[in-house]
């Protein structure tokens, strides 16, 4: 089983960058996180308001930088070795900073439309 990385798919940032995951990451799937049941896949409802899950085959569900470090480190070199620098225990804290910070402001980023403003 591959890991699953859901996404909002009325965010154009969202849209896109998963777009780049399916087409240079063939060793994760996606879908969008209307079209999944959420609670089925022990996925925190209220967490994927701020930050994206991705369920691990295993079952176990990471979020936000994690989830993107767990993607990266699914591709090919060299941005697997990114996935590897952006999960580890030396920069938790920068790497999560970083992820907030883009999410609370992807409407603004390139393919952000208001659809990916965050609710306060």
């Amino acid at each position: 089983m591959k890991p699953l990385a859901l996404y909002d798919a009325d965010c154009g940032f969202c849209t896109r960058w998963i777009g780049v995951v399916q087409r240079r990451v063939p060793g994760v799937a996606v879908a969008p996180l209307n079209h999944v049941d959420l609670a089925a896949l022990g996925v925190d409802p209220g967490r994927t308001e701020l930050e994206m899950p991705l369920v691990r085959p295993d079952g176990s569900v990471v979020y936000g930088h994690l989830a993107w470090a767990d993607i990266l480190r699914a591709a090919p070199a060299p941005a697997c070795w990114l996935g590897i620098v952006l999960g580890s225990r030396l920069l938790q804290r920068p790497a999560r900073g970083v992820y907030t910070w883009i999410a609370r402001h992807r409407h603004r980023l390139p393919g952000g439309t208001p659809a990916c403003s965050l609710n306060p």
